[in-house]
């Protein structure tokens, strides 16, 4: 049966909301909590990987039965708690005390999860047991926020998080983050377990929303088609309708020109005025940062978007994206063409969308 929801992640920046002589003890706990996650995802990871490689480690003979389950349960059990419990009881006890419980099992949940998708890969050598880094996301159940309300004061989401206080920064929100937190406050959508990520002395909340589907009248065997060209990012048609979204003049071009400003400044730091080091002489470089994947990332969200709408429109409940893998062959094959026009990226919002909408993707 189709689920009736859909999840998605929104990255919302954070601040800390306490007097500023309070501000470093809050950060030192969040680099805490950091640091012992990071050791507890390789310590899990570790003894995952050696449970499931017992047999071969040890060269135990035919004769030895075992399995990897809880002793109470089966007679050949070689634990004695649950498989889940042992990691969790594992890092429970190592870490104590530094770090919430429900930050650790929610921690352990996913790297089980993960684990077990890739152990068949581990088991034939196809891949190597994977790292954490020290910069690991925290995970954020939701039992560990409270008080989330709006501050007309401060013109902000305001929450404890952790027992820290902290309020939202959305800036000129062009999205639908604000939307969507005025939608949670009021208890349309869910907030699922999410992450926090610490990154340049700055906190971003990856939050997790499941939405129920958008209802349209769809009719699935009217069939809307599009593919990705190179003269327009996206061409549609449906019901005898054909629409083409975009152009190479307002996106290509446009991205080639901040390419070549990028370009012209760094080629000028080199005759910047000197003084404070080189922050100064890179001080226009700093303002171009992340101008180009900003301006894609905007202009393929507009563009999904309106091929989604065309299809409402149409009342088409199946979209077919027509001759992709040939069209990612010639990308690959022509450096330019890959390089600027961001096929792979386009279509992942294509499908979120869709699938919000309640649209079948078809990828052909």
């Amino acid at each position: 049966m189709e689920e009736s929801t859909i999840t998605l992640t929104r990255k919302i920046q954070l601040l800390i909301d306490v007097p500023s002589d309070q501000k470093n003890e809050m950060w030192e706990k969040l680099y805490r909590y950091q640091n012992r996650c990071f050791r507890a995802a390789n310590l899990i990871s570790s003894h995952l990987y050696i449970q499931e490689m017992i047999k071969d480690f040890f060269y135990l003979t035919e004769e030895i039965q075992y399995k990897l389950v809880d002793e109470k349960k089966d007679q050949m059990g070689m634990f004695n708690r649950s498989k889940t419990g042992t990691t969790a009881r594992m890092v429970f006890d190592r870490f104590k005390g530094e770090i919430p419980t429900d930050i650790l099992g929610s921690l352990n949940n996913t790297i089980q999860s993960t684990f077990s998708k890739n152990k068949a890969d581990y088991w034939q050598g196809a891949k190597s047991l994977r790292n954490y880094k020290r910069d690991i996301p925290i995970p954020l159940p939701v039992k560990c926020i409270s008080k989330m309300k709006y501050d007309p004061d401060k013109k902000a989401f305001c929450f404890n998080m952790f027992a820290i206080p902290v309020k939202t920064y959305l800036g000129k929100d062009y999205t639908d983050k604000r939307a969507i937190m005025e939608r949670l406050l009021k208890g349309d959508i869910k907030l699922c377990t999410s992450q926090i990520q610490l990154k340049d002395r700055k906190i971003f909340w990856l939050a997790v929303f499941e939405f129920e589907k958008e209802e349209h009248l769809l009719n699935p065997e009217i069939i809307a088609e599009a593919y990705l060209s190179l003269e327009h990012p996206i061409v549609a048609k449906a019901n005898n309708t054909r629409i083409n979204i975009g152009s190479k003049e307002e996106f290509l071009y446009r991205r080639l020109a901040i390419q070549a400003s990028q370009k012209r400044i760094q080629e000028g730091i080199a005759y910047s005025r000197s003084g404070n080091g080189v922050k100064r002489k890179q001080k226009a470089l700093y303002k171009t940062e992340n101008l180009e994947s900003k301006y894609v990332s905007h202009r393929l969200h507009l563009y999904s978007r309106k091929l989604i709408d065309f299809c409402i429109k149409q009342q088409a409940g199946t979209l077919v994206l027509k001759n992709q893998e040939d069209k990612i062959g010639i990308a690959k094959e022509q450096e330019f063409v890959i390089r600027n026009w961001s096929y792979y990226e386009l279509q992942t919002k294509i499908k979120y969308k869709a699938e919000k909408a309640g649209i079948e993707l078809i990828i052909g």
